[in-house]
């Protein structure tokens, strides 16, 4: 498993980005940069414990708890807005799993979508990625995930490696409780080379160019009863929403 040394500055996180299509944000950059408080990181963590059963789980799974919103970031005028609530939706050419039809997930509470921390976090990120990319808005899909091991087994991507036909994505590890496995794999989307580490700290941010690179995660299993692994995944698309 390669070492990978945490950038020093934010600078550094977009130097990665550019050159390699991935990059990696830790804890006290990212705290720092919006900022929040670990206080702050903590309320808005706990909502993590009220997410409902994911029911489209195409391979009858029961492992995975989901809520999902969408939001529209102004790059100009850095306002970010909640949209109505819709679907998630994916073609089959980038999710063969899930792709081609509505998931309605119940959407993330409104104390959470209104905290500041979270709405400094959507536009942080985002001001960041439209340094890369200057775009005049992002599209933000917002999912929050538990992975448990009720049944033995959690599969984080039962999708496989893949790619989210977007722009960019952010995966933010809040928490891995009680499990072994979970590692992150991010390979060239057309080449051979790759990378495998395991996010462990708490509010790190695996940032990826979702057009040249693909990811996965492995399946995560129990160290003692029953365990858990908390994500936040942004992703940032320009001109639009995915839909049918």
């Amino acid at each position: 498993m390669r070492s990978l040394p945490p950038p020093a500055r934010l600078d550094d996180v977009s130097t990665a980005l550019r050159r390699d299509g991935w990059a990696l944000m830790p804890r006290d950059m990212l705290l720092g940069c919006l900022p929040a408080s670990p206080s702050d990181a903590d309320t808005v963590h706990a909502s993590w414990s009220d997410l409902p059963p994911d029911t489209h789980l195409r391979d009858g799974g029961r492992y995975r708890f989901r809520r999902h919103s969408c939001f529209v970031l102004d790059n100009a005028r850095g306002t970010l807005t909640q949209t109505p609530h819709r679907a998630h939706w994916q073609p089959v050419t980038y999710n063969a799993l899930h792709g081609g039809f509505e998931r309605w997930f119940e959407p993330v509470l409104p104390a959470v979508c209104q905290h500041p921390m979270w709405q400094a976090l959507l536009q942080r990120l985002g001001a960041l990625l439209a340094g890369i990319k200057p775009v005049p808005a992002w599209f933000i899909e917002a999912h929050q995930f538990r992975v448990d091991t009720a049944g033995g087994i959690g599969r984080p991507t039962p999708e496989g490696a893949h790619r989210d036909g977007v722009d960019f994505v952010a995966v933010i590890m809040l928490e891995r409780h009680g499990i072994k496995g979970g590692e992150t794999r991010v390979f060239e989307a057309q080449g051979p080379q790759g990378v495998r580490f395991t996010l462990s700290e708490p509010w790190s941010v695996l940032l990826l160019d979702d057009e040249r690179v693909i990811h996965e995660s492995t399946p995560i299993q129990p160290l003692g009863e029953h365990g858990w692994r908390d994500t936040l995944v942004l992703t940032f698309r320009q001109g639009g929403f995915q839909g049918p």
